[in-house]
Formats: structure tokens, sequence, C-alpha cells
């Protein structure tokens, strides 16, 4: 047999090879079955071949980082540190004996990869380790500096280093809180303050599953969250703040400064929204805008992520470049291209800085640089390597992000639009070279398809995302950003960076309103479509192992090249599958009792609340993708209420209780099925009782009725003991307390903390 027989592949030319190899690798498959299927499996080692090629796998290490990190996450006690970097070195260690065989290596490489995020998170939690309050407290007496001031629609919120702290039953002082006050009357950032305040523990998840405040509050260093009681007292004569507070209160003051001067020129949403394009600040933009932005699928807009660092990047390395190339002499002589770079990462950093940095802005900040480091050093960006590097570097600075909704959207979004671009990128080009592709491209035709082209692809990776988080999706997400990204890319950023410009001279008051104008524009467009007939799309909650499994089809369709791709969509379905069916809940129980749900025959949740706070409600209704509002009087209807007590039935008929009264207990435990109450029900009772004993170490509860009694998930396994959610220490004292203790006050986060970055 010819040469011509080896370049026709392998399984064409040695077919009985290809049958042993399957007969060895599936000892148990049948000869004949072995000898039909030997070409398929040929096929599938050319392309699982084809995929491990050089720098292919790079993408995949970076997603078993965070993988890894995510793991970390999931256990109800704290890993070891010593375990999770002696795995680590094992893995390092295992990885490079194997370096020849190349199966063996990339296998060791990517649990390698798994172990090194894991041991990563593990050590940041230790290194950011810091008491976390336990009870509520209040009259605490806080000193301490300003480390950020953020204005909100109704009050303002800082975040307080503490230098001294004392109240009743405070066990130690903690580093840091983050406290609400009047409007106004925050401090700037720098400030040493002393104030009283009453603080609760943070916040634990709202439901089963639902996302963890106290997670979230401890990698920022905040023990407690609460209010200040009083006036906050500015304090003169103590020692300078640490060079690293003081850094950052010069970048606070310069946002301020530009905030004032976009807020003057242009107030209420216009200024906001100019602000939160140039500043970062997006506390500002009223509630109704907001959600408007949100339903219409314009929200990432406002936080600056790669779009905006693009832009900026951008306008500055094509201004530079092209004022350099008025002078022949430069142009010829001089590396003009690096020049231009060299400016561009200049301004693309000031930007990182003045925007608060986060999550999206680093992400995109380290792609942007990549680019432009690559001109300077005479090579070119590949775009998925590109990616890979910038996760590695957000995820190596803050390796808690990869649980947050701003990281995963944001990674998604920019994950796919690569892999489209790639895929496209040949089909874009044909017919270019002819009179219509020429017609078009001047008319703009290539522009508009492609602007099309990205709000579908990035609409469609973010979707799963944001119907996990916010349980959500934005159906006229394409329409909003084909009416109102045009405008924003010429005209409203160009118009931001030159008053910025302009502001050095003094004249940006006569620039800011000419940014409003197209500001306008994109609100009246998320407005009106925000108002369109079903265009707030509502998805129940499902848990993350249908994420995961969809995620897992995702990265298969945007990281592989062969054919193997298209599996990927299959998995994706199977995710979607098993989102579906997740059951609902039949009872829902907040972490203090000061709120229940009971399903009802009719499918709905009739939800009982003994208090004013319905943060906790507005998350059930919408997880449970119920349109109706936590101000809605009807929410209540299914519940018969006395003196003593409340009660419900589910569609089985079973009786569920709420007990306010010991006297209730004799009737109740008799016919009931389950008993919610904040005393302490007899032993005698025959009803599954859950109390604030009970609570106390589960959290917020979720239970199922079944055959057998009730199914339950909690928010905090029992017994966990992680830095940030601990089971309570004296559970014999919790119990002799809980009858009369009053349910303590939590300071609920603004509802927009919620909401996604990208």
């Amino acid at each position: 047999m010819g040469q011509g027989g080896k370049r026709g592949g392998r399984a064409a030319t040695w077919p009985w090879d290809e049958a042993a190899r399957l007969r060895r690798a599936v000892p148990w498959l049948p000869w004949r079955l072995a000898d039909v299927y030997a070409p398929i499996w040929a096929q599938l080692r050319l392309w699982a071949a084809a995929e491990a090629g050089s720098g292919r796998l790079v993408p995949w290490l970076a997603v078993m980082f965070g993988l890894g990190i995510a793991l970390y996450f999931t256990p109800a006690r704290e890993p070891s540190a010593w375990a999770a970097l002696a795995a680590f070195l094992a893995g390092a260690v295992a990885t490079f004996a194997a370096r020849r065989r190349a199966v063996a290596f990339a296998v060791l490489a990517a649990v390698t990869a798994l172990a090194a995020g894991f041991a990563l998170a593990t050590v940041t939690s230790r290194w950011a380790a810091h008491p976390v309050l336990q009870h509520p407290l209040f009259d605490a007496q806080v000193t301490g500096w300003v480390t950020s001031r953020e204005e909100r629609e109704r009050t303002d919120r800082i975040v307080v280093a503490i230098r001294d702290m004392s109240a009743r039953r405070l066990a130690q002082p903690l580093a840091r809180v983050r406290v609400s006050v009047r409007k106004g009357t925050a401090p700037p950032v720098g400030s040493f303050v002393t104030f009283k305040a009453r603080l609760s523990p943070p916040l634990t998840p709202l439901r089963p599953g639902g996302y963890d405040f106290a997670r979230d509050l401890y990698f920022q260093q905040i023990g407690a969250s609460g209010f200040a009681l009083g006036r906050i007292t500015p304090l003169t004569g103590s020692e300078p703040p640490p060079p690293r507070l003081r850094f950052a209160a010069r970048v606070a003051e310069l946002r301020e400064a530009i905030d004032d001067r976009i807020r003057a020129a242009l107030p209420g949403d216009l200024g906001a929204i100019a602000s939160a394009l140039v500043t970062g600040k997006r506390d500002a933009i009223t509630t109704p805008v907001n959600e408007a932005m949100y339903v219409s699928g314009l929200a990432h807009v406002l936080s600056i992520s790669g779009y905006h660092m693009a832009v900026v990047a951008g306008v500055v390395f094509f201004i530079v470049r092209g004022l350099l190339a008025l002078s022949p002499a430069l142009a010829l002589r001089h590396p003009i291209k690096k020049w231009a770079s060299a400016a561009a990462l200049l301004a693309a950093t000031g930007y990182l800085i003045l925007s608060g940095a986060e999550v999206a802005t680093q992400r995109a900040y380290v792609m942007t640089a990549i680019v432009l480091i690559g001109v300077l050093a005479d090579r070119a960006a590949l775009t998925l390597r590109t990616l890979a590097v910038a996760a590695f570097g957000v995820l190596l600075v803050s390796p808690q992000a990869v649980v947050h909704p701003s990281f995963q959207m944001s990674f998604a979004a920019t994950l796919a639009l690569v892999a489209a671009y790639e895929r496209a990128r040949p089909w874009v080009r044909t017919g270019s070279d002819t009179s219509f592709g020429a017609r078009v491209a001047l008319w703009g035709g290539r522009e508009l398809v492609s602007l099309l082209l990205a709000s579908l692809v990035a609409g469609a990776a973010t979707t799963l995302f944001a119907a996990y988080h916010f349980h959500r999706l934005a159906p006229y997400g394409v329409l909003a950003n084909l009416l109102a990204m045009p405008i924003v890319s010429v005209w409203v950023m160009p118009a931001g960076l030159v008053a910025l410009v302009a502001m050095l001279f003094g004249f940006d008051d006569m620039v800011w309103p000419l940014m409003g104008f197209g500001i306008q524009w994109m609100v009246t467009v998320a407005q009106w479509v925000a108002d369109l007939p079903g265009a707030v799309g509502r998805v129940k909650a499902f848990g993350a192992g249908p994420l995961l499994v969809a995620t897992a089809g995702f990265l298969m369709l945007c990281l592989l090249r062969t054919p193997l791709r298209w599996g990927g969509a299959g998995v994706i379905v199977a995710g979607l599958l098993l989102a579906a069916a997740t059951p609902r809940p039949d009872v829902l129980i907040a972490s203090g009792a000061e709120a229940v749900a009971v399903r009802k025959p009719d499918g709905k949740l009739a939800i009982l609340t003994t208090g004013r706070d319905t943060f906790a409600v507005r998350e059930w209704l919408a997880a449970d993708a119920d349109p109706r509002s936590p101000d809605d009087h009807g929410l209540r209807e299914g519940f018969s209420c006395d003196k003593s007590g409340c009660a419900a039935r589910l569609a089985d008929g079973s009786v569920v209780s709420v007990v306010f009264r010991p006297e209730a207990f004799a009737e109740e435990c008799a016919r009931a099925a389950l008993i919610v109450t904040t005393r302490l029900a007899p032993p005698e009772c025959r009803a599954r009782v859950v109390d604030r004993t009970v609570l106390s170490e589960t959290g917020a509860l979720r239970l199922q009725r079944v055959a057998e009694g009730w199914r339950e998930e909690t928010s905090r396994p029992r017994g966990a003991q992680r830095p940030w959610s601990s089971a309570p220490p004296h559970a014999a004292e919790s119990r002799a307390g809980a009858a009369a203790s009053a349910p303590a006050p939590d300071s609920r986060p603004d509802p927009k903390d919620l909401l996604p970055d990208d």
C-alpha cells in the first residue's frame, strides 16, 4: 500500500488495528461491533488528538483552576490548608514526572490546576481571617477610618476599618463593619470617625441555594453590618491612616470631584448614569431606571467592563498614533505603534483605578493589557489564551469572585464572543472583495450584522447565569441593544472621554450635556422595551447541579474546535432539562421565622410575615417565578389567623401552623403536620417543629412534602463550620433563651447588591 493510503488516514489504512485498540479500550464490546465501530473510534481519536494540540489545553487549565476554587466553597467544614497545599504539590510533581506522556500529562495538569485553585481559595480564606459577629449588638461604639463610601437612593453607606470598638456581649473587636447612615451625612474616605451603631451578623442566604451575603462580606473582611445611631463625629489629631488608605482616599476624592462635576451639569438619572460610565459609581441611579435597564438587557452598559475598556484604549491608541503619524520623520523612523500602545495602556490603567476596579473591569483591563503588551513585544495576542490569562489574573487576586454573578456573566459573554468571532471570521470576510460586499460595508451593513450577532451571542451566553442568580431573562435584549448600543458607542462614550479632557481646562460643562443626549436615548429605549408585553421573563430557581452541567456544555461549544464541540449542545439540553425538573418547595421559612411561605392547592405561595422586612419575600417570589410584589396584600391569602397563630393547608390537605402563643400548641400539635414558632414546643408534640433553635442551626429552610414526612434543604448545613458561617457554639443556651428572645434585627443589603455587574 502506497503513501496515498497513509494520507487517507489510519482508520482507512489499518481498520484491524483500530478494531484491536477499541477491543482493548472496551473489552466487553463484541468483536463484530468492534469492527463496525472501529472507523468511528478512529475518528474520535483523531479529533481528541487535535483538541489536545499545542496550546489548546491552556483555556481548560483556567476552567479547572476556577472549578477548584468553586469546589472549596462546597463542603460544610473548612478544609485543611496543609492538605490542600500538599495535594497541589503532589499533583505538580506527578505532572512534571509525566511530561513525556501526552495523555497522562494532560490529565495530571488538569488535576493539578484543580488542586491549585482549591489550595489558593483555602489559603486566601486563611489570609482574610477576621472575627465575624455572632449576635446582634444594639449599643456598639465604633471608632475607625472610613475606607469606602457609597451613595444610595435613600441612605448612604460606609465601610469602617475599626481602630477601637466596645459593646456589651462583644467577644472581640471586629476588623471592619459596614453601616448605613442618613442621606448626605457619610464622611469622606480616609476620615477618622466615631459613632454608635446597631450591628447584626452578616446576612445568611435567604433560601437554600440562594446567594450567600455572609461569604461575600467575609472576603471583604467585613464582620458585621448595620446602621449608625445618631451623629457621626470626626476625630482629629490621631495618627495618619495607612498608606494604602491614603491612596484610596485620593482616588475617592478624584472620583467624587468628577462625580460632582457630572451631576452638576447633568442632574437626575442622566448624571448618575454618566458618572457610572466614567467613575463606576452606580449607586445613585434610581430603582425604576435601574430596573428598566436590567429588564431591557442594557444593564451591562452600567458596568465598566470589556466594552468600555476597549473604547477608552482604542480611542487613545488611534488618536495618539494618528497625531504621531502626522510627522513623516516620526512615522518612518520610530515605532509610533508601540508608543500609541504604551499611551493606551496608561489610559486603561488610569481608567481601571478611576472606575473602582470591579471584577468585570479587572478582567477587561487584564485582557486589554495583554493585547497592548503584545503590540509592544511584537507578538500577536491569541484571544482564547488572552481570556484564559485574564481569568487566571482575576482569580489569583480575588479567588472568591468565581462564585459571583459578575465574574460568571462577564467571562461567559466574553468567551462566547471570542469563540463566535473565531468561527465567523471567514464568513464575515466572504464576499468583501465584490462590489456588493463593498456597498454593504460602505453603508455599515457589516457593522450592523456584527452588532446583531454580538447581542445575540452575549445574551445567549449570559442567559443561563442570569436565570440561576436572578431568576429572570431579557426576551427583548437584542432589540434594546440594537437600538441603544450604536448611540452609546459613537456618541456617549466618546463624549465622556472628551469631557474628561475638557475638565482639565474647565470647559467640561459644555460637553456633559452632549453626553446626556445619548444617555437619554438609551434610557428611553430601556423604558420602552421594559414596558413591552412579556418583557420580564421569569424563571423558577434551580440548583447548582443543572448550572454546572449546562456550563460544561457551554464550555465544550466555545473551547472545542472539532465536531466534538457539538456534543456540548446535548450537554446544555441535559442541564436545561434538569433545571426544568427542579421541584418547587412546599414550605419556605426565613432564618429567623419572620416570614413563612406555604404553597396553596392552586400552586401559588401564601406568605405570612411578622415584620416589616420584605427582603426575603422578594427573593422567594423571584425564585418562584411569581410576578407579585412583596407589598401585595393578597400574599397572605391562604392563611387563617387568630391571636394565637395562623394556619394554611397544602395541596394534600396537610396543615402548616405558625404558633404565636403557648396555649395554641395543644390544638396544633394534634392537627398540624408542621409547626413554625419562635417558642419551644412541648416534647410530646407529634408534628414536625421548626423553632428558633432549629433555625439557628440550619438557617433558612426549604421543605418538600413527601409520603414519609418532609424532605428538607438548609441554607446552612447542620454542624457547618466555615469562617463566614458557623453553627451556634452553645445549642443548649440557644434553646433556653429561644422562647424569650425577640427576633434580632438584621441590616439587609440593598436589593441592587443582588444585581449583576455585567
